[in-house]
């Protein structure tokens, strides 16, 4: 199998010292005296061989520095296999150059990785790795005042990925193993910065309730989740670079695995890479070997699917994506998702289309919820190139529209191809499926398909292309005033169709390149 091989020639790279330290340009090791708050962790037993396991060394180390106060938990040059390390309040881990912290394979006699803690109760409203911290490689909850910082690397190479794939073996969630690489819950005052993550896990980082938060300059080369940042506030994650072919890059949630819905909120994710389309371990290695031409990668920014308690006051601006999935804001849960600001963000090869805007009714959480919002987002200066067929989606369901969305200076290079009966296809509703761009099928316009939403606003818009298309720019259904400023589009093959309208009210176009001025106050079904 592709990924056990790539896993075997990892592993032989670290043998042959590809991640090994550089001697040279080490730290050499500070005194473990507590008046300077250093604890190195070969005082205290660690080895750092990568067979031995080093886990109770490392965790007296950790619970010396908080015996006195707090302090820097230092992790000299070597590969130091552990299972579980329990970090806790006023302590730095500080993996210095050379420094692999290697997250040992589960015995087969246990006891390995900390057990899952309980969360039975919370359980059915979103998947097993949401609702469990403990059987990770390092793990806090209830924390304040913590960091993992250096220019070491966190090596997941014994971590389960979850059920997610046909060939997962069936204990890949069993006691004693551990699958995540960082698990921090109801944590306050956090720092993680400069290491780099190879083979996360199922999350490379699940933070839950964690408030006060930087995130920087962090490389994440894994095989699913990269960040995931679940009912969190006042949260920064900038200069970040993550490939993560098997599922999301950064991936902001608001679960119910606290027992409550706590929504995510004045988040700002800035001055990111993106991408789901390199061979694990060859962004940290610096070969940046692709994936073969017929893989399809994921990679992305989706705020979702868990959305019990929505999203507020969040930006997401100078990010690079690049040959993953477009960005996503999804509310499926009865929550308000609101106040979104995005902008600078430059796409290449998209699987999916650049802007997937969803308001859904799954409604998985406890009973008695009212379908959420979407409102008030605010999209600019984007550009776009080779996306696939799919069109950016706006959709909303049956009497609860997307509201309030204000798209402005972006530029849309889609594939293209579209045939004339694509589209005169009516897609299904599908509000309680997964929420994906590919969950309506195929859509019947090549540039925007909007549909129960409100409010909209679009200025120097355009769609261009790769091959002709004969579906129109705009199929729009049950929307209410739309205005749509200096447009650019397709000359449409299908009659020379733009518009497909059914159900509009309140309809302007107007300055667009060889397109006539339109307006229409009332409820319109045409197409033009």
């Amino acid at each position: 199998m592709r990924f056990d091989r790539r896993g075997m020639v990892l592993a032989g790279l670290v043998g042959a010292g590809a991640l090994t330290p550089n001697l040279a340009t080490a730290a050499p090791p500070k005194p473990t005296s507590p008046t300077d708050h250093w604890f190195n962790i070969r005082d205290y037993g660690a080895v750092g061989d990568g067979a031995r396991i080093d886990t109770t060394a490392i965790n007296k180390a950790i619970a010396a520095a908080a015996s006195h106060g707090g302090g820097t938990v230092y992790f000299p040059p070597g590969t130091y296999a552990s299972y579980t390390l329990r970090l806790k309040s006023k302590v730095t881990l500080l993996l210095d150059v050379g420094a692999v912290l290697l997250a040992a394979d589960t015995p087969p006699g246990g006891p390995g990785y900390d057990s899952p803690d309980e969360g039975a109760a919370t359980n059915k409203f979103q998947d097993y790795g949401h609702s469990h911290w403990a059987n990770s490689l390092i793990y806090g909850e209830g924390l304040h005042d913590i960091a993992i910082v250096g220019q070491g690397l966190i090596w997941g190479k014994g971590l389960s990925r979850g059920h997610r794939f046909d060939t997962d073996p069936p204990d890949v969630s069993g006691p004693g193993v551990g699958d995540k690489a960082i698990a921090l819950k109801n944590c306050r005052n956090v720092l993680l910065r400069d290491f780099k993550v190879l083979q996360g896990g199922w999350f490379a980082l699940l933070a839950t309730g964690v408030d006060n938060m930087t995130i920087d300059n962090l490389v994440v080369d894994t095989n699913r989740d990269g960040l995931d940042i679940d009912c969190c506030r006042n949260v920064r994650v900038t200069n970040c670079t993550i490939n993560s072919p098997w599922d999301d890059g950064i991936c902001p949630k608001s679960s119910f695995a606290l027992g409550y819905a706590r929504p995510t909120e004045n988040l700002t994710i800035s001055d990111c890479f993106l991408t789901g389309d390199f061979e694990m371990g060859s962004v940290i290695d610096g070969t940046w070997k692709r994936m073969p031409p017929t893989f399809s990668g994921y990679g992305r920014i989706k705020l979702g699917t868990e959305s019990n308690g929505g999203f507020k006051n969040i930006t997401i601006t100078n990010c690079v994506f690049d040959n993953c999935y477009g960005l996503a804001l999804e509310t499926m849960d009865g929550a308000l998702t609101e106040d979104i600001a995005i902008s600078n963000i430059a796409m290449r090869g998209l699987r999916f289309p650049p802007l997937f805007l969803r308001l859904g009714s799954r409604m998985r959480g406890p009973a008695g919820a009212e379908i959420g919002k979407l409102r008030r987002v605010t999209i600019q200066n984007i550009v776009s190139h080779g996306a696939k067929p799919w069109p950016s989606i706006i959709a909303g369901v049956a009497g609860h529209p997307v509201e309030d969305i204000k798209i402005s200076d972006v530029y849309f290079h889609q594939q293209g191809g579209g045939s004339a009966e694509l589209a005169r296809r009516d897609p299904p509703e599908a509000d309680k499926a997964y929420p994906d761009p590919d969950m309506f099928g195929d859509l019947p316009a090549n540039g925007f398909f909007i549909r129960h939403a409100r409010n909209i606003e679009m200025s120097n818009v355009e769609i261009a292309v790769e091959a002709p298309d004969a579906r129109p720019a705009f199929w729009m259904r049950d929307v209410t005033d739309i205005d749509l400023f200096r447009l650019r589009l397709p000359r449409g093959a299908n009659g020379g169709a733009n518009f497909a309208l059914d159900q509009v009210t309140g309809f302007r176009s107007f300055g667009g390149r060889w397109l006539e001025d339109r307006r229409f106050d009332g409820t319109v079904t045409q197409t033009f």
